[in-house]
């Protein structure tokens, strides 16, 4: 079913990164209507990204912010979020005055504050807005997204962010985007654990595990994990998805952030060291599903 898509004025915008999630997240935006200028560190991306959905090619962050009413931002963590938005080249260098922007990379909380207090003395506006979803939910323009900045920056950032959205909350000061997101994975990483040692369990025990989910998944053990991984799960179908390494970078923000505020994740750090074990068998790349090859061979 195709994205409908809500009805703004057109606006000038930025988008740095094209990854799997960038590069679907950006072409909503030009979809919706919007004026699209991409940047990404490989050019041959943003190229190929051009000729499929129209739009301009910057060479630099700082190129593609310029003029730019909202920057979008999509990259791998910290280090390469400062590289596209600070220094000569970054994009803070090209904006406008009153210009927002906007980040979904998942990062940490300190360098969401960190990157908020230099827009503010720059008179730009910064907002940290992880997404939830997966490149599912970015192709179909169905994230969910969690936004730690200032009130009216969110308020003129969130018509055109619901372009590739279903939704978009403010949960509080900077900051709190990436405290969400790390509550998220939190969540995913206690779930899909449990799911696999249910399914390994079920198997062990020569249920037909398809027909077992699909009865439990109308109970109260339904949830996004075991309706979308579940199956792939029992088939040991794994090269897709949310890749391990990719849980493992947002794991370990997660207990850097643990660490300094005193909370207690022991089920966290468990399964973070069982990722870590994927890793060593040659698993970086595999779903976060696949934490069940570590009960089953």
């Amino acid at each position: 079913m195709a994205k409908t898509y809500e009805q703004t004025p057109s606006r000038k915008v930025a988008f740095l990164g094209l990854g799997v999630m960038g590069g679907p997240m950006a072409s909503h935006l030009a979809a919706a209507g919007h004026q699209v200028t991409v940047y990404n560190r490989t050019a041959a991306k943003a190229r190929a990204w051009v000729g499929k959905h129209g739009g301009r090619i910057a060479a630099t962050p700082r190129e593609a912010a310029a003029g730019a009413d909202f920057v979008f931002a999509c990259v791998g963590n910290d280090a390469d979020l400062r590289s596209v938005v600070l220094g000569d080249d970054g994009a803070f260098a090209g904006m406008t005055a009153g210009a927002v922007l906007v980040d979904h990379t998942t990062a940490s909380a300190d360098v969401a504050r960190e990157l908020h207090g230099v827009a503010s003395r720059r008179g730009l506006h910064f907002v940290d807005a992880p997404v939830s979803g997966g490149e599912a939910g970015a192709v179909n323009g169905l994230l969910t997204v969690m936004c730690g900045c200032d009130a009216a920056p969110f308020d003129a950032m969130k018509p055109v962010a619901m372009a590739f959205s279903r939704a978009v909350t403010r949960l509080g000061e900077s900051g709190s985007g990436q405290l969400a997101k790390m509550v998220n994975q939190i969540c995913i990483a206690g779930l899909v654990q449990g799911l696999s040692e249910a399914v390994a369990f079920g198997q062990r025990a020569g249920l037909d595990m398809p027909a077992v989910l699909d009865v439990i998944g109308k109970g109260a053990a339904q949830s996004w994990q075991m309706d979308n991984r579940g199956k792939t799960m029992v088939e040991d179908k794994f090269d897709f998805g949310f890749a391990v390494d990719w849980m493992r970078k947002d794991l370990g923000l997660v207990l850097d952030e643990a660490r300094r505020n005193g909370a207690r994740l022991p089920a966290t750090a468990l399964v973070d060291q069982f990722y870590a074990e994927l890793q060593n068998r040659g698993g970086g790349r595999w779903d976060t599903s696949s934490l069940i090859r570590l009960l089953n061979k």
